[in-house]
């Protein structure tokens, strides 16, 4: 089954939005044109009007390198820290037994 026909959400094509707008704007802030981030990317100038746009099917990985253009790399990695990922602690956390008990000795299984 395909879902690359699936409609984006909303708040997903927006934040991708924002990050375009805010990847040209350091982008600009620096000076650096569009042909010039391009090559530091090492993708085409069409990407990186793309990525700008805040178009869907950029590559992550230009996202990423632009981040990394920019001395801004560490961000992409508190992305989704597990440390701070609190709804996944909360289910995490659900699953831990109220009482751990020593395991039996001599079952037969190695």
């Amino acid at each position: 089954m395909l879902y690359m026909n699936l409609p984006l959400p909303v708040p997903v094509d927006r934040a991708l939005k924002k990050l375009g707008a805010d990847l040209s704007l350091a982008r600009r802030r620096r000076s650096l044109t569009q042909a010039m981030m391009a090559e530091r990317l090492g993708t085409s100038i069409m990407t990186v009007r793309r990525m700008e746009a805040g178009h869907p099917g950029t590559a992550l990985q230009y996202r990423a390198r632009a981040l990394q253009v920019f001395g801004e790399l560490e961000k992409i990695s508190d992305l989704l820290d597990s440390a701070k990922d609190t709804v996944g602690l909360i289910l995490m956390n659900e699953q831990v037994p109220i009482r751990v008990r020593k395991p039996k000795q001599g079952g037969g299984v190695l």
